[in-house]
């Protein structure tokens, strides 16, 4: 289990920058265009970029087995958690995942919603006791 987390955690950095790669090159992964909701999208690289940071240390130690790479988990599975949970509130308060029915961008930003928040809990889950 320890190097499938390991893998997942750099799949999830290599995908969190072709996710940036792709809304700043061609919006595909936008779900709207409208200055509201790309104020708040535009304000996540910085975080995401060190979440991306701590997938990948987090998954180079885990994967050696080292104790270092546990507690790179734990801070890569709190901050998994973390934006997961600023992108979820923003969309229930904003009604977004209405819009899943009719686009295909909103539809990816569940599957990210989800995916991130799993992992970041199952990362922290994996690696409490082994960052002693």
């Amino acid at each position: 289990m320890r190097k499938t987390l390991s893998a997942l955690l750099i799949l999830g950095a290599l995908v969190t920058a072709f996710y940036w790669w792709s809304y700043f090159a061609g919006g595909d992964v936008m779900v709207l265009h409208a200055r509201w909701y790309t104020a708040f999208e535009s304000s996540f690289p910085v975080a995401d970029a060190w979440m991306a940071l701590g997938m990948v240390v987090a998954g180079i130690g885990l994967w050696r087995g080292t104790v270092w790479g546990a507690r790179a988990g734990l801070m890569a599975g709190s901050a998994l958690v973390y934006l997961a949970c600023m992108d979820i509130t923003f969309d229930v308060e904003n009604g977004m995942y209405a819009l899943a029915a009719s686009n295909d961008a909103m539809k990816f930003e569940i599957f990210i919603n989800a995916t991130t928040l799993l992992l970041g809990a199952w990362t922290i889950v994996a690696c409490w006791n082994r960052a002693e």
